[in-house]
């Protein structure tokens, strides 16, 4: 546990690389600060010659070593927990009849009773794989399938990655060093992407290097004449394309001949995990690939998305894209080959109401297809609902701009181009002025770009130079990104006094606790104040379950699917210290019921509430200060202040 602290220490300034307090951290981890001393000490002599954590007057930060020190895991130390597990799991692996406790507890330089700990954390590895562990005397043993012994080994992958990123690294641990599987990237990858690209599919670079690392486990497990048996069927022809070239590319760089139970199954995780038809595929060959009833259930729940949160999501190209992935989902629900996403926690913690859209749409589908859906799928979803989104408000982030340039001959037109050009897709000109005496207090644009000192002040005026330079290009990037957030978090300030609940404001929440039962202790509030009934409860003790409301490392939002309440209102409770919250800690949390009257004020709530305390500064501010409900509602209105 400790050792899994740090690492998250350490991930944690990495991600963030600005100075934190030893408070912060202890809050974010649940210990106190005397322990993330002692952590940093540990973490900072993985590399003796090195700095993987600077200390400072604020507090700690990740060092020029921090990369090195996350690489240099337990398997780094052949006497670690960590690297014993998977030597051991290794070892049953490769053994049908299995291993001899004492003399394995005699290769590892370990007690008997310590090997018997080890194997009970092999069992605890062993649920949802089909696997067992069988002890008789003095032997122990693995049953269960070929396919099941892989997914064993992606488990213990994966379970050494940073966020569901690839790590080369953590494959030749989990495979071993000699493994022939471990070498499988690289000139393999790089053709293997070629030539997908070649036969017009679009690959999923989050998605090809587990696809990649499956195959490795596949080479190193043929290797060792573990191959799996027969194949299930006729393969298509999209299969058999991609089959070949598997065959091809496995035996040119790992020297291994694949079966035709490892080809099927193989090619099926790359159609189903990493290709997309290509831009130039014709909708209606796409179309012709779809399941009608996966189609009807994607356009149906898209549509009910559209509505309930009032999204511009309902497209033709949209549901299509999406409804051929869910197919794809299917396939890999039906082996349990989930795709692992390296963004889903940045993407839940910068666009929650996109991630709670995606949430409505698993949801929708879940029912209607009976798919169960993990974070990293949901995210997936996400990422098409955030691409559609893109695409139809580009136009609506536009801020309008004056431009005021005096001068000689066309250096106003040079002006307003390159202004166009190097700020189009920020920015709208609306407006040029060419006199030195305008009258600034009637321009009423979001923005005035002035080559000549204003004769009044406001942050809405940048100064730049009649030529535009790339500074000038920074600072009117810069103004326009304050004003934006200025204008939310006034938008914000305004909705958020409105529906904070003074009596369900609760300080102190219990530190034993679960998700559910804050959720109840806080929803218990807004049932006595007749804004939700029991079920508005029941139902977001449900939604936590499909995925966690935590968005950020501090902050965690339970709420139920559908506007139901008699009026949008919040019910808030502070954590001080933190307290437990699906895979992290948080220190607020604020049920939130929604109404059907007040369907836009779900997008305000969501993303700029989420945006105040995904700064750790403001965390701590509000949660150090707010004794009470109206300390709570100061704090948080001088944060949005700023």
């Amino acid at each position: 546990m400790t050792r899994a602290r740090q690492d998250r220490l350490l991930g944690l300034l990495a991600r963030d690389g600005e100075w934190v307090t030893a408070a912060t951290l202890a809050d974010g981890l649940g210990v106190t600060p005397r322990s993330i001393r002692s952590y940093v000490t540990a973490i900072n002599a993985r590399v003796p010659d090195g700095v993987a954590v600077e200390s400072g007057p604020q507090g700690y930060r990740s060092g020029p070593d921090a990369g090195v020190a996350l690489r240099l895991t337990a398997g780094a130390d052949a006497g670690t927990p960590r690297d014993r597990l998977h030597t051991l799991v290794r070892a049953l692996l490769d053994a049908d009849d299995g291993i001899d406790v004492f003399e394995t507890a005699d290769s590892l330089h370990v007690s008997t009773a310590t090997l018997d700990a080890d194997l009970a954390r092999v069992r605890g590895l062993l649920g949802g794989t089909e696997l067992t562990l069988e002890r008789s005397a003095s032997r122990a043993r693995l049953r269960g399938t070929e396919m099941a012994q892989r997914r064993l080994l992606s488990k213990l992958a994966h379970d050494e990655m940073d966020a569901g990123s690839f790590d080369l690294e953590a494959l030749r641990r989990t495979l071993g060093q000699g493994s022939v599987g471990a070498h499988a990237f690289g000139p393999f990858k790089t053709e293997l992407v070629a030539e997908l690209g070649a036969l017009g599919y679009f690959v999923n670079e989050f998605g090809i290097s587990d696809v990649v690392m499956h195959i490795a486990i596949a080479a190193d497990r043929v290797a060792r004449d573990r191959g799996l048996e027969g194949i299930a069927g006729e393969m298509r022809p999209a299969q058999q394309e991609v089959a070949a070239i598997l065959e091809r590319l496995v035996a040119r760089h790992l020297g291994v001949t694949l079966g035709a139970g490892d080809l099927q199954h193989l090619s099926t995780l790359v159609l189903t995990r990493v290709v997309a038809p290509g831009a130039s595929a014709p909708s209606d060959h796409a179309r012709s690939r779809l399941e009608p009833e996966v189609e009807a259930a994607v356009r149906e729940v898209v549509e009910a998305a559209a509505v309930e949160f009032l999204v511009d999501i309902a497209h033709e190209d949209f549901i299509l894209r999406l409804a051929l992935h869910v197919q794809n989902l299917q396939h890999r629900a039906r082996e349990q080959a989930w795709s692992r996403n390296p963004l889903t926690k940045s993407l839940k913690s910068t666009y929650p109401m996109i991630f709670e859209v995606a949430v409505f749409i698993a949801s929708g589908l879940q029912e209607r297809l009976g798919i169960p859906l993990l974070d990293d799928e949901i995210a997936y979803i996400a990422m098409h609902v955030g691409g559609r989104l893109e695409r139809s408000r580009r136009a609506d982030q536009l801020l309008t701009a004056t431009i005021v340039c005096p001068g000689y001959y066309e250096l106003h037109e040079l002006l307003r181009s390159s202004v166009d050009r190097s700020l189009g897709q920020a920015i709208e000109v609306v407006g040029v002025e060419t006199r030195v005496d305008p009258d600034w207090a009637s321009i009423d644009t979001d923005l005035v770009l002035t080559t000549i000192d204003p004769a009044i002040a406001g942050d809405r005026f940048v100064r730049i130079q009649p030529f535009l330079t790339d500074a000038d290009v920074d600072r009117v990037q810069t103004a326009a990104a304050r004003i934006r957030r200025t204008r939310r978090l006034a938008r914000l300030r305004k909705e958020l006094e409105r529906y904070f609940v003074r009596s369900a404001f609760v300080r102190g929440l219990d530190a034993d606790g679960d998700e559910e039962g804050v959720i109840r202790h806080l929803g218990a509030l807004l049932v006595e104040e007749g804004v939700i009934d029991q079920d508005y409860v029941e139902r977001t003790i449900q939604r936590e379950r499909l995925s966690s409301t935590a968005f950020t490392d501090a902050l965690a939002v339970p709420h139920a699917i559908g506007m139901t309440a008699t009026r949008t209102a919040i019910a808030v409770g502070i954590a001080d210290p933190s307290i437990p919250w699906g895979e992290g800690r948080v220190q607020v949390v604020a049920v939130v019921a929604f109404s059907e009257t007040d369907r836009e004020a779900f997008q305000t709530v969501f993303e700029q509430f989420v945006e105040v305390f995904s700064e750790r500064d403001s965390v701590h501010r509000i949660v150090r200060r707010a004794t009470d409900f109206t300390g709570f509602l100061d704090e948080l209105v001088a944060v949005i202040d700023g």
